[in-house]
């Protein structure tokens, strides 16, 4: 069993009742709730990074890079 690893350190967020069913029945017929809620959580991640694209709050690769080292 796979367990749920979820950051808390976050806003929530609101979905519209579409995209959840649309991702709902992108799944088979019996799934695990665990497979729903990461499918869920990474819609609207990308949802909420193509936001941010085009509200231009990016960061270089470079700038990124950097970051990374001091993980």
């Amino acid at each position: 069993m796979m367990k749920l690893i979820c950051n808390l350190d976050f806003k929530l967020a609101k979905m519209k009742r579409d995209k959840a069913l649309d991702t709902v029945k992108e799944l088979p017929k019996e799934f695990e709730l665990e497979t729903l809620i990461e499918k869920l959580v990474f819609v609207e991640k990308v949802e909420q990074g193509l936001l941010q694209l085009k509200k231009g709050k990016t960061q270089s690769h470079e700038k990124v890079k950097e970051m990374a080292k001091k993980w």
